[in-house]
């Protein structure tokens, strides 16, 4: 009879490192202001009508919320009409930027990548993992190659698995 082989999980017993950007994901609604529905005919903001907007408006419906704040038509909002409507959410969203959803959730992910303490993957190798279940914006990989970059020895993308090599520190 021949002998067994133990079967070995070599991906388990490596040295490599998996750095999931899905655990930077931070849950929970995202929100769209367009300002375009406060424009009068159309085309121009009117100050007054904006006020009364923000008067009338229930911000609480906004509570807990990651709110992006913008105008899609084709018209010039001043400045102050974003800064008045950011003024009426603070005491209740989580976060307000200006811009697209897709750009709130590249600032979300940015400040969720700002609070890492990037020393710990010093010298190390690194698989910056490619699947997630939720949508992580390419900016997001882009920056975590930035802060890795310097300081690991390797840089792979995908599954331990099966990776894509991206970065090998020389003299290694």
């Amino acid at each position: 009879m021949a002998e067994e082989k133990e079967i070995v999980n070599k991906v388990a017993a490596s040295s490599l490192i998996t750095f999931d950007l899905e655990e930077y994901y931070q849950p929970g609604e995202r929100v769209l202001i367009d300002l375009k529905d406060q424009l009068f005919q159309g085309m121009i903001l009117r100050e007054k009508d904006l006020r009364d907007f923000i008067k009338v408006n229930d911000w609480s419906a906004y509570q807990e919320k990651f709110v992006a704040i913008t105008c899609t038509a084709d018209a010039v909002i001043p400045t102050w009409a974003y800064m008045l409507i950011a003024i009426a959410l603070r005491p209740y969203a989580k976060a307000v930027e200006f811009g697209s959803l897709e750009t709130l959730e590249e600032k979300l992910f940015a400040d969720a990548l700002d609070k890492i303490d990037w020393e710990q993957f010093r010298n190390q190798k690194i698989v910056v993992k490619g699947c997630s279940k939720v949508n992580v914006p390419a900016s997001a990989y882009v920056k975590t190659v930035a802060k890795l970059q310097p300081i690991a020895t390797s840089l792979m993308f995908g599954e331990a698995c099966s990776t894509v090599p991206l970065f090998k520190r020389k003299g290694i």
